[in-house]
């Protein structure tokens, strides 16, 4: 046994030294150690379809895809986190489902390694995927839901929702059908169809006996059987047609719980498979024939404790993760090679004797005291195996065949039923012929490739069906390779092709079936080869003159010999003369029997088929009647050959010349020389000569046709280039003719061509003139329409100006009022100011004089200059505060007024540059015109130019004028308290007016008052120096300058559009008018 460490490879082999079969039953082992030889463990594996592979997923998340068939691993997929079920039998092969600790389900391609879906709907982690026999649909399982999903679509389509209570065990598809199985933690189990989810049927649960708690399930490949088994050393065996428990199997007292079920398949068991392994908790997995109840092998031990398996779907292999975190990959042909004879009966049956429901008396026990230790591999794994007792009688041993049968009692039951049940037929083939399974033999024959004998097979026997062509090129060759012989032998495909067809899906087996055949139902044929085998031909022969003279004497006379009646049926097996079910029923007691019943078998065809015989005459009829079916009962012809045999004479009777049944070797296939080797070796060398002769001839041949060929392509590339130059002198003098008559053609055309394009030039012109004459009058009104809007344009502003200007009246009078109010509440405000300071200064002035009454008598001077002292300072004092106002008043009409003027100089350089720009565009607009009107016309031109500058001049000065008069007015209605008209300034339309007093000293208190008075007012208090601005004309100055502006407007748009006419006009016959 050879131990893999992948570590940390992507691909590899699975052994290095490939193991061989019978002497280890583990063929290797796979570890997976990390940094520090840290274990990785492996939680699940799967295999696919064919069972030569598998898949593994590691606990870090790692999927592998082990081939044990190309001794091949690598790396598939990293999910990142550990899996929890692995489905690797999906309709697309190289697809594999994977359930991984997030509760998810995804779906990877081992080839490509992409994601192809993602599924996602439980809500704890899934625990089983069962994928339907198809490959189409699967089934994936929780503790609290299954779901059914389409794998075509990735989607779900059912869900399978239970009570809180009652948890589930485990949901998945019956083999080869439509229904699903259900099993739940209360024990129940329910069949529902797949389609519609309807329930067929509930298994009983058994009443009587203690309760398992089923954990753990299998059903075998025909599904017809059902294993269940949980906390318990009891076994449930269901017939699932029946729908009854048949069997309840008690395991040996080491098993207390079971973990896993499997059955073990076989190839000729029919899919009802007999032999069930079931892992308990001690790590060993026991397997058991169902129907013996004997315990045949066990695999692991306490020590290599084994915590899951999985069992290939062809039975050849068994891999099982063990306690360490490693697989085991084990040879199924190890463990049951030496299970080749039966046991002694050591099942006690435990009988009851209660009816109804009490299944006591179908309980069986599991004695494993006659189980001895199998040789121990190299990791320790044990296999028991069981031995025959000793003592058997030497006919029983002769009787006795593989897997536990009996060949009396096979002879028997095919003696009362004419043939064995179609079921087990392989089986019993298998055993009947003993044989050996050698597949390290085996393989090393199909190693060695296709023999060139069979290389072009399908040229001389074609099958349509391309896998039974391979099939039988493979048995072939591997029998060429076996024995020289069987490479010379012409009629080797006829005998091997039944064969073959029966056993397309086994080849091992379809080759030592065919090799056993040979060995002992083909004795002597080869001794005469190349010819047909005399000797056996005139053995038939002898045996026919025996029991019917008067056929034998008919083929005589017909010219008919043995080579033509009785060799047809030997080399192609009867397979053209009878059916497969004939073909099948005479073969179970061919192999039943002494190898001479195949020639018995042949007398007897000919004798029952000895009317349509002795009808024929011709050599043809009785080459046709060989090698085609005919009418005949098989049953009495099987009988007949048994009569033939036991009334033919010892003298002529085939058994005396022929052996016994000898079975193939075990290990190594025997030598075959049993041919005239001198005469294979020369046809084999004379094949050989006669090859390379014809590979040389082949080789001229090809030589020869290449020198044909090319002198046939020169000959036919000359031939074709003078016909090339022929036709093209031909097809030069016919184009010649036919430019000529183009020409001819052209010319003609081209004068319609003058004709028609004159027509179009004049209806072009009448088209353009129209269409001219209408676009004038569209821009005519156009143009009406834009001076309509431009006049209602003008109208709505004129309306608005008389708006605005009777707001601002409205607004100035308003004001007028408002500077009036305050005019009064500062004159009365002064009044009082003045009063209480006259009052103030009164008190002063009484006060000082009581003072200097009161005073000492200083003098005149003193009491003088004591009275003349008040009022200096009372007139000091008014004159001050005139003059602090008079430059108040200064300093804001000089502010007011420099606003003014910086508002009217913006205005007029905005009026300027508005100017400018319109010069602009009314010379660019002349010079556009002047272009269009031409020579003839310029002096009108220049004339109307100068004409229209000096009225814009004009009108350029009049609308500065009127914009300084409106900016006049403007500024009088905002400040009508400062500015005032002086008709004497003729060149400054605006005077300013400041409000001096000169009266200081001689003027009352009363004077004073009324200066400041008029001070404060906007008007001079004599009206002979000045005028006062009158609202009332300004209203009307404007109201003129509005109206001359407007009509000028008018006047400079219609000398617009006349020059626009003007321009247009010189394109038209008219000349237009100035």
């Amino acid at each position: 046994m050879e131990v893999t460490d992948i570590g940390n490879k992507e691909e590899g082999k699975v052994w290095h030294r490939k193991p061989t079969p019978g002497k280890s039953s583990v063929l290797a082992t796979v570890v997976r150690t990390v940094q520090q030889n840290k274990t990785v463990r492996f939680l699940h594996v799967a295999f696919d379809t064919t069972g030569d592979s598998f898949l593994a997923g590691d606990h870090h998340g790692n999927i592998y895809f082990f081939d044990i068939s190309r001794n091949r691993f690598r790396l598939v997929q990293r999910t990142g986190q550990a899996c929890t079920a692995l489905a690797f039998s999906l309709r697309r092969t190289t697809e594999f489902l994977v359930a991984l600790v997030d509760h998810t389900i995804k779906c990877f391609d081992k080839d490509t390694k992409q994601l192809v879906s993602w599924m996602r709907g439980h809500e704890g982690a899934v625990t089983s995927i069962s994928v339907h026999s198809s490959g189409r649909y699967a089934i994936t399982t929780s503790s609290d839901t299954a779901q059914l999903w389409d794998l075509d679509t990735f989607q779900r389509k059912r869900k399978l929702n239970i009570r809180q209570s009652v948890g589930i065990q485990k949901v998945f598809f019956l083999p080869l059908s439509n229904t699903i199985l259900s099993c739940f933690s209360d024990d129940s189990i329910f069949a529902w169809e797949s389609d519609t989810l309807f329930c067929r049927y509930q298994l009983p649960v058994p009443d009587s006996g203690p309760r398992i708690f089923y954990k753990a399930f299998a059903v075998t490949r025909d599904g017809k059987s059902l294993a269940a088994g949980g906390r318990s050393n009891l076994l449930h065996l269901w017939c699932l047609e029946s729908q009854q428990l048949v069997r309840v199997i008690q395991m040996p007292s080491q098993v207390r719980t079971v973990r896993q079920l499997e059955f073990l398949p076989d190839s000729f068991d029919g899919g009802a498979s007999q032999t069930l392994g079931v892992l308990s908790q001690d790590g060993v997995m026991r397997f058991i024939n169902i129907h013996t109840c004997k315990l045949l092998f066990h695999m692991g031990s306490v020590d290599e404790a084994i915590t899951a398996v999985a069992v290939g779907p062809n039975g050849r292999h068994i891999a099982a993760i063990m306690d360490s975190g490693s697989i085991n990959i084990y040879s199924a042909q190890s463990l049951t090679q030496d299970l080749n004879k039966p046991l002694p009966s050591r099942v006690a049956v435990v009988s009851g004797g209660g009816a109804g429901h009490d299944f006591s008396n179908i309980k069986m026990k599991v004695r494993s005291e006659a189980i001895r230790p199998a040789r121990r591999s190299g990791r320790g794994t044990q296999v028991k195996i069981l031995r025959p007792p000793a003592g058997s009688s030497a006919e029983d041993k002769e009787n006795e065949l593989p897997a536990g049968l009996n060949k009396k009692r096979l002879v028997a039951l095919l003696k009362a039923f004419g043939e064995f049940p179609a079921k087990y037929r392989m089986f019993v083939w298998k055993s009947l012929l003993c044989l050996p399974e050698n597949h390290a033999a085996y393989s090393s024959l199909t190693d060695k490739g296709l023999h060139s004998a069979f290389l072009t097979l399908q040229d001389k026997y074609p099958i349509k069906s391309h896998k039974l062509q391979r099939g039988l090129q493979r048995v072939l060759s591997a029998l060429a390779h076996w024995a020289a012989i069987f490479a010379e032998v012409e009629y080797l495909p006829l005998l091997s092709f039944p064969f073959v067809k029966l056993f397309q899906n086994n080849p091992m087996l379809c080759f030592e079936v065919v090799a056993t055949v040979i060995v002992n139902w083909c004795q002597h044929w080869f001794e005469y080869f190349p010819n047909p085998p005399l000797n056996i031909l005139s053995m038939a022969e002898n045996i026919l003159g025996h029991h019917d003279k008067e056929l034998l004497q008919h083929l005589m006379d017909c010219g008919i010999t043995s080579q033509l009646y009785v060799w047809p049926l030997l080399e192609t097996m009867f397979s053209e003369v009878l059916t497969r079910d004939e073909w099948l029923r005479l073969f179970d007691n061919v192999f039943s029997n002494h190898p001479s019943f195949l020639l018995m078998a042949c007398v007897a065809y000919i004798i029952s088929c000895r009317e349509p015989l002795l009808l024929c005459s011709q050599k043809k009829d009785f080459e046709y009647f060989f090698h085609h079916r005919n009418n005949l009962d098989v049953g009495a012809m099987i009988k007949e050959a048994y009569r033939i045999t036991g009334s033919t004479p010892a003298a002529i009777h085939p058994r005396t010349l022929l052996s016994d049944f000898t079975p193939l070797t075990s290990g190594q296939y025997p030598i075959f020389n049993q041919y005239p080797e001198f005469i294979v070796e020369f046809q084999s060398r004379e094949r050989e000569r006669i090859r390379l002769q014809e590979m040389e001839y082949l080789k001229e041949r090809e030589e020869l046709s290449a020198l044909r060929a090319d002198f046939v392509r020169r000959q036919a590339e000359e031939k074709a280039y003078y016909a090339q130059q022929e036709l093209l002198q031909k097809a030069e003098e016919q184009r010649r003719n036919i430019l000529a008559q183009e020409e001819e053609k052209l010319a003609q055309q081209r004068t319609k061509l003058t004709a028609m394009k004159r027509e179009l030039k004049v209806k072009e012109l009448h088209l353009l003139d129209a269409t001219r004459r209408r676009f004038l009058k569209h821009q005519q009104d156009l143009q009406a329409s834009q001076i309509q809007r431009l006049d209602q344009e003008i109208s709505r502003k004129m309306d608005q100006r008389e708006q605005e200007t009777a707001a601002a009246v409205q607004e100035l009078e308003v004001r007028q009022m408002e500077l009036e109010v305050q005019r009064k509440r500062l004159e009365q405000d002064l009044l009082k100011k003045q009063e209480r300071v006259g009052r103030e200064l009164e008190e002063e002035v009484q006060l000082k004089m009581r003072a200097a009454e009161r005073a000492d008598e200083t003098g005149p001077e003193q009491l003088h200059g004591a009275e003349s002292n008040p009022q200096a300072l009372e007139e000091s004092l008014a004159e001050a505060y005139q003059l602090g106002l008079e430059s108040d008043w200064q300093r804001e009409v000089l502010g007011r007024l420099q606003q003014v003027e910086a508002e009217q100089e913006r205005k007029r350089n905005l009026l300027a540059e508005l100017q400018r720009k319109s010069l602009a565009e009314e010379e660019k607009l002349a010079h556009t015109m002047r272009e269009v009107a031409g020579r003839k016309w310029d002096e009108v031109m220049n004339s109307r130019a100068e004409l229209q500058e000096q009225r814009l001049a004009w009108s350029t000065a009049d609308t500065v004028q009127h914009s300084i008069m409106l900016s006049a007015i403007v500024f009088v209605i905002i400040n009508p308290c400062t500015l005032s008209i002086n008709p004497t300034a003729e060149h400054k339309p605006y005077s300013r007016a400041f409000c001096t007093s000169t009266a200081r000293s001689s003027a009352a208190p009363q004077r004073q008052e009324s200066a400041s008075m008029v001070c404060l007012n906007s008007t001079s208090p004599s009206g002979s120096s000045s005028t006062s601005f009158s609202l009332d004309r300004g209203r009307a100055l404007l109201d003129s300058s509005e109206r001359e502006l407007l009509k000028e407007i008018r006047e400079l748009r219609q000398k617009l559009a006349a020059r626009a006419r003007e321009s247009t006009s010189p394109s038209s016959p008219s000349v237009p008018t100035p």
